[in-house]
């Protein structure tokens, strides 16, 4: 009975959509974008190859088409690949990966800038100038988490009641110089989908200039817009949990201060600019005083964009009352 009954179950594998199409293929595959494009052949980069890998992805995947799927990394996940095995990690070291990244992440330098310091500071090694040059991470938020006490009401009762009040301050970097700015008791997995430059009035964000100098510190300027304008001046030191993390940016001082309507509208460059050489007490209007603040000062933590949801920042005030960044 088995013999009458004749059925063709082999796919048709004629067109590659077709391949593409199929339900099984769920994942992200980056070498199914590879296919059509000519590469060519790449020696090996310190490789163990002498001896047999038993591995079957070394045998159906080449050295060259490896390479080709670690440049379309970022550094961050490429670090993560290179602990996979042994021939992964010295082909993650190749040179040409990391120099990628360092010109992106420094194109404000300038290329020729960039060579002359890979090759004085860093031995010409760009895998080192990653890891210990500063730089600002682009791919998630910094966060601030502040916490103070606040008198309650008496009620009932509770005659003298307290309460735990929760703020953050979050920072959104861009590598032009430009960063976002805003101080909310949202969480972070509800104040990540408001920091970007389509923000709306009602989102509070603010946008602001910063420079970045080689031993790490940050300079920040932004203006509150309002009936009066205030200035508000920050200092950052950029550091890192571990050597290249670069995740924690430490409060050295946030100053509010105030500025002249008609010099705002007079000038034509960064607000940063604006106020290079003035000192710390100054002010260019007198019904806003100089201030330099000493609460609300807690280190920045990083969250990448795709820990927003799950980062411990978001728990509420009575599963974590105090938050230590490290």
């Amino acid at each position: 009975m088995a013999s009458d009954i004749s059925v063709d179950i082999r796919p048709d594998f004629n067109s590659f959509d077709h391949f593409l199409s199929m339900r099984y293929i769920a994942t992200d595959r980056p070498w199914l974008k590879l296919y059509g494009i000519r590469v060519q052949p790449v020696p090996p980069f310190r490789s163990l190859s002498c001896k047999p890998d038993p591995a079957l992805i070394h045998h159906c995947l080449p050295d060259e088409l490896l390479l080709e799927i670690f440049t379309r990394m970022n550094p961050y996940t490429l670090g993560r690949a290179a602990c996979v095995c042994r021939k992964w990690k010295y082909t993650a070291r190749n040179p040409t990966l990391w120099r990628a990244a360092c010109l992106k992440t420094w194109q404000r330098t300038g290329m020729e800038a960039n060579y002359m310091m890979v090759r004085s500071l860093y031995d010409s090694s760009w895998r080192r100038m990653w890891l210990q040059r500063p730089r600002i991470r682009i791919d998630g938020l910094y966060v601030s988490r502040n916490t103070y006490i606040h008198t309650g009401v008496t009620e009932w009762q509770f005659k003298k009641t307290v309460n735990v009040v929760c703020y953050y301050r979050y920072l959104r970097l861009f590598p032009s110089g430009k960063f976002l700015y805003k101080i909310s008791p949202d969480k972070v997995k509800d104040a990540v989908k408001c920091m970007h430059f389509r923000a709306s009035k009602a989102d509070c964000v603010f946008k602001g200039d910063y420079i970045l100098s080689e031993d790490g510190q940050i300079e920040m300027a932004l203006l509150y817009p309002g009936h009066r304008y205030t200035l508000v001046r920050m200092r950052l030191r950029l550091r890192g949990t571990t050597v290249g993390a670069n995740n924690r940016l430490d409060v050295l001082k946030i100053l509010t201060t105030g500025v002249n309507a008609t010099e705002l509208k007079n000038w034509t460059g960064s607000i940063l600019e604006l106020v290079e050489g003035w000192e710390e007490d100054e002010t260019h209007d007198p019904d806003v005083p100089a201030v330099s603040h000493s609460r609300g000062l807690s280190p920045f933590v990083f969250v990448p964009f795709e820990e927003a949801d799950t980062s411990v920042l978001n728990l509420p005030v009575e599963k974590m009352d105090y938050y230590v960044p490290g």
